[in-house]
């Protein structure tokens, strides 16, 4: 089951769940407490499996016409199951309907570590398009690949 979730604390609470348990991709302690802070404040979508919360999506306003997705994780015993596509589904729709007209990712380029790659290919396979990379916005070992869709049907 995918929901929005509107209570702060609540989004805190999934959020510190979700990504200490992905310590893989979420394993700088200082960049994960930004981002259970920073949920609280962003379009929270969470999704329930076996009555528990295993997943969430976050999108933050980056300019009047354009949404990020923030921050995402799906706890490992559910990957592969879809939960991530209808995270993004949902998440589409409700930028969408919030009359973004944009949406935007940042990852770590295509190549440099195996777990980021399976990431990446799953932004591609949403429907994301390379935009751009930025070889040292976070630093040289990371350079961000920022991906982006359009939201608005032709």
């Amino acid at each position: 089951m995918i929901e929005q979730i509107f209570d702060k604390d609540e989004k805190r609470k999934i959020a510190r769940k979700v990504l200490e348990a992905l310590r893989e991709w979420f394993e700088v302690d200082e960049s994960r407490e930004q981002y259970i802070r920073d949920c609280a404040e962003w379009i929270f979508i969470a999704a329930k499996g076996n009555g528990e919360y295993v997943g969430f999506l976050c999108l933050k306003e980056t300019g009047k016409d354009t949404a990020e997705l923030a921050v995402m994780g799906v706890l490992k015993d559910y990957h592969r199951e879809g939960i991530g596509r209808q995270l993004f589904e949902k998440a589409k729709t409700i930028a969408a309907e919030s009359g973004y007209s944009f949406m935007q990712v940042k990852t770590v380029q295509m190549g440099k570590y195996p777990d980021y790659d399976k990431t990446n290919l799953f932004y591609l396979s949403c429907g994301f398009k390379e935009f751009e990379v930025f070889p040292e916005y976070w630093d040289e070992d990371n350079p961000c690949q920022i991906y982006v869709m359009s939201l608005n049907k032709i």
